[in-house]
């Protein structure tokens, strides 16, 4: 990511993250970002991570990925809601995806899910946006033309075990 700060610090034995780079920034980004994008950059709560809110992303644990099989460049990622902190579950649908890319570290082997630490929504060379989230374990890079971002109870978190 270009602005946001989402590492490991190893003196702290957790996470650094820092969104406020993003934040300076976002305001002169916000024009150059696809509707959907923007909406959601945008939100108020999204980098939130004060106690009681339920709409920052942080946390959340990814819990589905659907790719269209055909050629409509369709991505839905879901996230469900970490049970301590969300309402609700995320889902992100991706309009026309030229890249989507998924880096695992495997460096951290004590939590079951991955979950978000973060995430940056860039303008992109073409008029679309690049979508990257650092998750706990991996990281996920998505460009595509826009994205709508919906928060819905009906994304939840699967049981391990029951993904077959």
């Amino acid at each position: 990511m270009k602005y946001v700060t989402a590492v490991w610090n190893d003196d702290q034995h957790g996470f650094y993250l820092d969104p406020s780079p993003y934040l300076d920034e976002l305001p002169k980004l916000r024009d150059e970002l696809p509707f959907g994008a923007r909406a959601f950059a945008s939100d108020p709560a999204h980098y939130d991570m004060g106690r009681g809110n339920t709409r920052c992303v942080k946390d959340l644990e990814l819990s589905g990925i659907h790719l269209a099989t055909d050629k409509s460049g369709g991505l839905v990622l879901e996230f469900g809601p970490n049970q301590w902190k969300h309402d609700s579950g995320l889902r992100i649908s991706y309009s026309g995806v030229r890249h989507f890319s998924i880096d695992y570290d495997h460096s951290i082997d004590w939590m079951q899910v991955d979950t978000v630490l973060l995430d940056e929504i860039l303008p992109d060379e073409d008029g679309g946006c690049l979508h990257e989230i650092a998750l706990t374990d991996a990281s996920i890079t998505v460009r595509c033309r826009d994205l709508e971002a919906v928060w819905d109870s009906s994304v939840t978190v699967t049981p391990k075990g029951s993904e077959n």
